[in-house]
C-alpha cells in the first residue's frame, strides 16, 4: 500500500474529495431504511399509541423526506463516480507518463539488456491494474467500510448486543482475507513477470516478421510463443484456485454474519428490546452492506495485482537515469571534437573494447575509421554520442569535457546515418519532422535535394505525404538511406556521422550514396565522421584511422596508408584486388565516376 500511496499522493486532494462524496452518498443511502423503519413503527404497527386520523397524509412528509434524501444520495453518487473516474485517469496517465519519461532517460545499456516489449508491458499493466483497484477501493471497499461504521453507530443507539457480532465478523473476515491473499500476491508477481516476458517475445517476433516468414518459421514461432501463454495459463489457474478458496471463505463468513445479525435482531425483538421498524431498518442496512462485501475477493485480487505490477514498476523507476552533471557547462555551436586516451570496457567483458584512443577533428574536416569486425568502430561512435561513458580518458567538445555538458544539447547538433536505417510508420514528412518538428516544407525539400533523394517523391502525387509503412517497408534500401541522409541534413548538424551507412547496399547503390556523402563532405560545413567496412566509400576522407582490437594502429590519407603496406593495405588488397592496388587514387576515383555515369 505504501508504493501505491507514493504515486497516488500528488492526487490526494481529489482522493479525499472522492472518499468524502462516497461517504456522504453511502450515509444518505442508508438513511432511507431508517426512515422506512420509523414509518413502520409510527403508522403500520399497533403499539397501543393513538394513530392520526388521516395516516396517508401523515406519512407524506416522511415519504417526501425519503425521496429528497434518495435524490441527494444519487447526486452525491454521481459526483463520486465522476471524481473517482477523474482520479483513476489522472493516476493512470501520470504513472504511465512518468514511467515512459524515466524509461527514455535510462542509460543505453539498460535497453541492450531489456526488450522494448517487456518495458511497454510493465507500463501498460501498472496503469490498468491500479486503475481497476482504485475504482474498486473507492466505490466498493471504502463505501462498505462507511456502511459498517454507520451500522455500528445505529446498533449502538439501539442495543449493545449487536456490536460484538459486527466486530467479530469484521475481524475474522479481515484476518482470513489477509492470510489467504498472500499466496495470491506471490502467484500474481509470477504472472506479471511471465506476461512481461511474453510481451517482449511477441514484440520481437512481430518486428522480425519478414525474417520469420521468409525462413518458414511461422509455426515454430507460434509454438515458441505458445510456451509463454501456457506458463501464464498455469499460473492463472493456480491464482484462480486461491481466489475461489478465498471467495468461498468470505461468502461463508458473510452468510454466517448475516444470519447472526438476524438471530440477534429476533432475540431483541422477542424481548421487546427492539421495535419491528428498527428490526427492518437493521436488516435492510446490513443486507445493503454485506452484498457488496461479497465481492471482497475480487477487490483483494485487484489489490494484489496492482501491488505486484506496481512493485515491478517501482523497480524500473529505481534504476539510475543517464548521467547528467549538476552544474553543466553551456555548449555552443560545435566546431571541434577530441578523444584523449579513451578506454572503454563492456560490462562482464575481460578486455577493453576501445583502448588508448586519441584523435582530433575540426569543423570542415572529414575523418574515417576502418578496421576488421570487432575492432571498436561502432563502440567509438556510441562513446561519441554519449550512449556509453569512457571507463578512462576524456572526450571533449570544443575543449569542454563530456562529463561537464548536457548530452542532449550536444546530440541536437548531430546528424546520424546508420547501417540499419530507423524509419517510422507514417509519411516522408513525418519521418523528417521527427528530428526537427518546426521544419518547413521548403527546408525539407532542400534536405531531400542535398541528399540526392528527389526521385523518392518525384512522380508521386502525395509528395512529402507519401506513406512509407512501418520501418519504411514500402521503399528500397537505397531510398531508405537517402531519406536517412536527408533527415540528418535537415537539422543542419555540426557533426555528421555515417556509421557503415552503405554496407547493406548493392554496389551500384553504394556508389550513388558514396557520391552523395562525398558531395556533402566537400562543402566543409560541418565535422564529418565516417565508419566504414568497405574502403571504397572513404577515399575522400582527410584522415583515415585504422582500428585493430580497439586501438589505432595506422592513420593517414588513402595513398599514405597504401604506401605503408600495413593492415589498411591488406584490407584494400582483399577488397579491391591485386591489380587495383597499384592504381593511383585519382585513377580509381575517375573509374568510379565513370561507372556511376554509365549506370
Amino acid at each position: 500500500m505504501k508504493i501505491i500511496w507514493k504515486y497516488l499522493k500528488p492526487f490526494r486532494r481529489w482522493l479525499f474529495l472522492a472518499l468524502f462524496l462516497s461517504a456522504v452518498a453511502q450515509v444518505l443511502q442508508l438513511t432511507d431504511p431508517v426512515i422506512f423503519g420509523i414509518i413502520i413503527d409510527k403508522f403500520a404497527v399497533d403499539k397501543g399509541v393513538a394513530r392520526p386520523e388521516d395516516p396517508v397524509r401523515a406519512v407524506l412528509p416522511w415519504l417526501a423526506l425519503a425521496v429528497g434524501i434518495a435524490l441527494l444520495a444519487r447526486i452525491a453518487q454521481a459526483f463520486t463516480e465522476y471524481v473517482t473516474r477523474l482520479i483513476v485517469q489522472k493516476f493512470g496517465l501520470s504513472v504511465f507518463n512518468e514511467g515512459l519519461r524515466h524509461t527514455l532517460r535510462l542509460p543505453y545499456h539498460e535497453f541492450e539488456e531489456t526488450s522494448s516489449g517487456h518495458i511497454l508491458s510493465i507500463l501498460q499493466k501498472v496503469k490498468t491494474d491500479n486503475e481497476r483497484f482504485l475504482s474498486s477501493f473507492i466505490t466498493v471497499l471504502f463505501s462498505s467500510a462507511v456502511g459498517v461504521a454507520f451500522l455500528i453507530w445505529y446498533a449502538v443507539t439501539k442495543h449493545w448486543a449487536l456490536i460484538p457480532v459486527f466486530l467479530i465478523g469484521v475481524v475474522v473476515l479481515g484476518g482470513l482475507t489477509s492470510l489467504l491473499s498472500r499466496k495470491i500476491k506471490i502467484i500474481q508477481r509470477s504472472v506479471v513477470k511471465e506476461t512481461n516476458k511474453m510481451s517482449g517475445a511477441i514484440t520481437e517476433s512481430l518486428r522480425n516478421i519478414e525474417l520469420v516468414k521468409s525462413l518458414g518459421l511461422t509455426y515454430p514461432e507460434i509454438r515458441r510463443l505458445k510456451g509463454f501463454t501456457e506458463n501464464i495459463f498455469q499460473l492463472e489457474m493456480q491464482k484462480t484456485k486461491q481466489v475461489r478458496k478465498l471467495s468461498f471463505i468470505q461468502s461463508s463468513i458473510l452468510l454466517l454474519l448475516k444470519e447472526s445479525i438476524l438471530f440477534i435482531l429476533l432475540w431483541l425483538i422477542f424481548r421487546n428490546l427492539l421495535s419491528p421498524g428498527e428490526l427492518i431498518s437493521m436488516q435492510f442496512i446490513s443486507t445493503r452492506i454485506i452484498f457488496p462485501l461479497q465481492d471482497l475477493g475480487n477487490i483483494i485480487l485487484a489489490y494484489r495485482e496492482a501491488e505486484a505490477s506496481l512493485k515491478i514498476f517501482n523497480e524500473l523507476m529505481q534504476k539510475e537515469t543517464e548521467y547528467r552533471p549538476e552544474e553543466p557547462i553551456e555548449l555552443g555551436s560545435l566546431s571541434e571534437l577530441r578523444y584523449d586516451h579513451v578506454y572503454f570496457r563492456y560490462k562482464n567483458a575481460d578486455t577493453d573494447a576501445v583502448e588508448d584512443l586519441s584523435f582530433e577533428v575540426k569543423e570542415g574536416e572529414t575523418i574515417a575509421f576502418v578496421g576488421p569486425s570487432g575492432s571498436g568502430k561502432s563502440t567509438l561512435v556510441k562513446l561519441l554520442v554519449g550512449l556509453y561513458m569512457p571507463t578512462k580518458g576524456r572526450i571533449s567538445y570544443d575543449g569542454i569535457s563530456a562529463s561537464d555538458i548536457r548530452y542532449n544539447v550536444m546530440r541536437r547538433q548531430l546528424g546520424f546515418v546508420t547501417q540499419e536505417t530507423q524509419l517510422f510508420s507514417g509519411t516522408i514528412r513525418d519521418n523528417l519532422l521527427f528530428v526537427k518538428p518546426d521544419a518547413t516544407d521548403d527546408e525539407m525539400m532542400e534536405a531531400i535535394k542535398n541528399a540526392s533523394a528527389t526521385k523518392l517523391i518525384q512522380g508521386k502525387k502525395e509528395g512529402l505525404y507519401t506513406m512509407l509503412g512501418e520501418g519504411g517497408k514500402k521503399v528500397s534500401g537505397g531510398e531508405k538511406q537517402r531519406l536517412a541522409i536527408a533527415r540528418a541534413l535537415l537539422r543542419k548538424p555540426r557533426i555528421l556521422i555515417f556509421d557503415e551507412a552503405t554496407s547493406a547496399l548493392d554496389s551500384i547503390t553504394e556508389r550513388d550514396i558514396t557520391a552523395t556523402v562525398r558531395e556533402i563532405s566537400e562543402k566543409h560545413q560541418q565535422i564529418t565522421i565516417m565508419i566504414a567496412h568497405r574502403l571504397s566509400t572513404i577515399l575522400h576522407a582527410d584522415r583515415i584511422y585504422v582500428l585493430e582490437k580497439g586501438r589505432i594502429v595506422e592513420e593517414g590519407t588513402h595513398e599514405d596508408l597504401l604506401l605503408k603496406k600495413g593492415l589498411y593495405y591488406a584490407m584494400w588488397r582483399q577488397q579491391i584486388g591485386e591489380r587495383e592496388v597499384v592504381k593511383p587514387l585519382a585513377e580509381f576515383e575517375s573509374l568510379q565516376v565513370k561507372e556511376i555515369a554509365d549506370t
